[in-house]
């Protein structure tokens, strides 16, 4: 007979985090809304991170976590052999309705970023924009990334930094709903020393550029609308707080906005800073 002590004994080491449960988590904020309202926004960082990458027709493209597919269409229209993949069923069904609007062929594959469905060197170019960033396990999800692309080939990346706009909404919301303790910031795939840590061993050269992709919007309020109603991890804060500390988040969102927005009207133009990152695999 096992005792009820054991029998509540979490079955990941003490100190340690339960991965599978921040997974889930995850996969339930981002399944929640429409990311794609967001998604659809942020395509010239798609096309920007192709032309970095310097895609050649022809060539075998995996996008890891592509969401409503920004770079498999930018990757697509160069002529690229382009497989999307995302673990939200809802997202590639946007990014398929994109790619049949435009006649590109992309093929679309439900998979998780930590545990791709694809033999190792598969790819000559394996990508995520503001995708992968958001795994539980960064190191494995990045040693997949490295797996499955072939020798030689690269790896393009578009991560918001803890620094810029994104980096730091993302702090405000777990101010008011902590993250699960022992969870890293996502933000930290922003940053160059972690992408040495992480990708270093199996990479030729790395090379980080920080861009702003510039969030434009009617004005503050009518962002915070999108946003609290579309993007997943800030429709699940609020949904997880009272009415009084719904309220002071807003609060907190829309001062967050009055310091990076440069419009000097009443529309909202706020930078947000990301590094665009572009390894190539030894």
């Amino acid at each position: 007979m096992v005792s009820s002590a054991a029998a509540t004994v979490p079955s990941h080491p003490a100190g340690s985090i339960d991965l599978e449960a921040l997974k889930a988590r995850q996969q339930g904020a981002w399944s929640s809304g429409d990311y794609a309202i967001v998604g659809t926004t942020l395509q010239i960082v798609g096309e920007a991170l192709c032309e970095a990458l310097d895609v050649r027709a022809g060539q075998t493209v995996l996008d890891v976590a592509a969401g409503n597919g920004n770079v498999s269409l930018a990757a697509a229209r160069r002529g690229c052999d382009v497989i999307a993949t995302d673990y939200v069923p809802a997202l590639l069904d946007r990014a398929r309705e994109r790619a049949q609007a435009e006649r590109l062929n992309i093929q679309f594959r439900e998979a998780d970023a930590e545990a791709l469905p694809f033999p190792t060197g598969s790819f000559d170019a394996v990508v995520s924009t503001f995708g992968v960033m958001f795994t539980a396990d960064h190191d494995r999800a990045a040693a997949e990334l490295v797996r499955v692309c072939k020798p030689g080939g690269k790896i393009g990346m578009a991560n918001w930094t803890p620094e810029g706009f994104i980096g730091q909404l993302f702090k405000t919301i777990g101010k008011h709903l902590p993250p699960p303790p022992g969870a890293k910031s996502p933000a930290l795939w922003g940053t160059p020393a972690r992408l040495a840590e992480m990708f270093e061993p199996q990479a030729a050269s790395i090379k980080a550029e920080r861009r702003h992709f510039v969030f434009r919007y009617r004005s503050p309020e009518q962002w915070l609308d999108v946003f609290r109603n579309y993007y997943g991890p800030v429709l699940k804060t609020f949904a997880a707080l009272q009415p009084p500390a719904q309220a002071a988040l807003q609060q907190d969102l829309l001062s967050l906005v009055g310091q990076f927005n440069r419009s000097g009207d009443a529309t909202m133009v706020v930078p947000g800073e990301y590094l665009e990152v572009v390894v190539t695999r030894r």
